[in-house]
């Protein structure tokens, strides 16, 4: 099968890269974009030639896209990826797929006379089919490379992340923070905590200030406002609790996500590698030796609200979806959208009665369920709620979309799984006799009345999670066999052969 021939990763790097075995195969110093141009730009970029969107009421948010500026004094801060895939790669896939260029891609959605020009903006729900498999090719592609490199960063400012409401944990954080800015380090790093620490008394900010007065400006704090609109400020991420505070991690970066590095102080321990206990050692490897980073899939959801009709006419979400919105009517409008790394949940929240719930994938209608709800998960979900719903175990470097009913009022509704190349929608029809509610990674819980709905495609912006050095693959069967007892049980006799005497 021909690859695609789109293959443009907006994932320039300035870091060196060693590979494990010390054999470098490709050179990665050619990148055409400078250092203070991008930060930890773990986005796909699209070439603007393809003309073709998806639905029409697929619209982009009524408020404006956030632009980055360049920062002057960041131009020596490196990118921890790169451009991958090089131009005369691309050439060469172009010229290969060549035959291909001249069907033209029509969907009966697409908006004729629009704006053809694609940005890096653009949400993944409102590409067309081709663009999203062009998008998640790439950030496969990107992922298998850096699986086997190491690659070294500059590290000059670091984010300290943990739960500002556990005593231990803030005791960790002082210490850790204590250590990155100890003179004993050979690079005097900036070290960002949360906020809420500036004057917590187990922390005592002051008192670590005046063990060294070089601490004074090196020690700053960051608030959520920091995380969303300036994510390119921090150099590397550093997480003390569990698997619920790397998924904050996410939930904080919307965007760009600086390579998260999670010590295991929580529960479980699926995405939280290393322990703290060695965190001296683990980070001076990871800023001197380099670091081996997984690319994770998260999702784009976005909550779409049905537009009101100034005729009293009976609405059908079935119709409005498949079939006027084929005649570019805008029948909703955009409300929000966020980027998950576990699941997005649609489930009948405080009502007593189960819910009715539309799905759809793509252009077409799969089915309508009469369940408390629908999870749907990435890989990296498929061990959180997705897994008490009944859904698969999945491999997080697996590109797929887990689809499982919550309580399901019927014998026949199995567990899904589909490729990450389609956009799902799940709403509420309009003849519902009550409303459901959505919530992304458990967070940001809202009401969708009747005629709402949700839209789940593949993100271009990943999680770049820090792995130890080692087999990633053995590493997750490792993790659920220590934490949920997978396949555990007591092995079966031999029999005790009977000898004639």
């Amino acid at each position: 099968m021909p690859e695609p021939e789109n293959n443009n990763i907006g994932l320039p790097i300035t870091a060196q890269t060693e590979h494990p075995r010390s054999v470098q195969e490709e050179s990665y110093d050619e990148s055409s974009t400078s250092e203070s141009e991008y930060q930890h730009a773990l986005e796909v970029i699209f070439d603007a030639e393809n003309l073709h969107r998806r639905k029409s009421s697929m619209n982009g948010l009524d408020t404006p896209r956030l632009t980055r500026k360049k920062e002057q004094n960041r131009s020596d801060t490196a990118c921890f990826v790169h451009q991958l895939l090089e131009n005369e790669r691309k050439a060469k896939r172009a010229a290969k797929n060549g035959g291909l260029n001249d069907i033209a891609e029509y969907r009966k959605g697409d908006k004729e006379g629009e704006d053809s020009t694609l940005d890096a903006d653009k949400h993944s729900r409102l590409l067309t089919k081709k663009q999203l498999s062009d998008m998640t090719w790439g950030v496969r592609e990107l992922s298998k490379k850096l699986g086997s490199l190491r690659l070294k960063l500059k590290v000059k400012a670091v984010f300290i992340l943990t739960k500002a409401h556990d005593e231990d944990l803030i005791g960790y954080t002082r210490e850790i923070t204590g250590w990155l800015l100890s003179k004993e380090r050979a690079t005097p790093y900036i070290v960002y905590v949360q906020d809420v620490l500036e004057h917590n008394r187990k922390f005592d900010a002051a008192g670590l200030l005046k063990q060294d007065p070089s601490y004074e400006g090196r020690l700053k704090y960051w608030s959520n406002d920091l995380c969303e609109k300036h994510p390119q400020t921090f150099d590397f991420a550093i997480s003390l609790g569990g698997d619920g505070t790397v998924l904050y991690a996410s939930w904080l970066f919307q965007r760009i996500v600086p390579p998260v590095l999670s010590f295991a102080l929580g529960s479980l321990g699926f995405l939280t590698k290393f322990d703290f206990e060695e965190y001296q050692e683990t980070l001076t490897t990871a800023f001197l030796g380099g670091v081996t980073v997984s690319l994770r899939l998260r999702f784009e959801g976005t909550i779409m609200r049905s537009s009101k009709r100034a005729e009293s006419t009976k609405r059908d979400l079935v119709e409005e979806l498949i079939g006027e919105e084929c005649d570019n009517n805008h029948t909703h409008k955009p409300e929000r959208t966020h980027n998950i790394l576990n699941e997005v949940v649609v489930d009948r929240g405080p009502n007593a009665t189960m819910s009715s719930i539309e799905i759809f994938g793509d252009d077409e209608h799969f089915t309508t369920v009469q369940a408390d709800g629908v999870c749907v998960a990435t890989p990296t979900g498929s061990t959180a709620y997705n897994l008490a719903a009944g859904g698969s175990l999945c491999h997080p470097e697996n590109p797929v979309i887990l689809v499982s009913a919550i309580c399901a009022h019927t014998l026949s509704f199995r567990p899904i799984i589909l490729p990450d190349t389609v956009v799902l929608r799940i709403g509420v029809p309009y003849d519902a006799r009550t409303s459901s509610w959505a919530s992304f990674d458990g967070r940001e819980r809202v009401e969708l009345c009747a005629g709402d709905y949700v839209t789940i495609s593949a993100s271009r912006y990943p999680f770049a999670n820090v792995m130890p050095q080692g087999r990633r693959s053995e590493d997750w069967v490792k993790s659920i066999s220590r934490t949920l007892q997978w396949n555990s049980r007591q092995r079966q006799k031999s029999f005790k052969e009977w000898a004639d005497q």
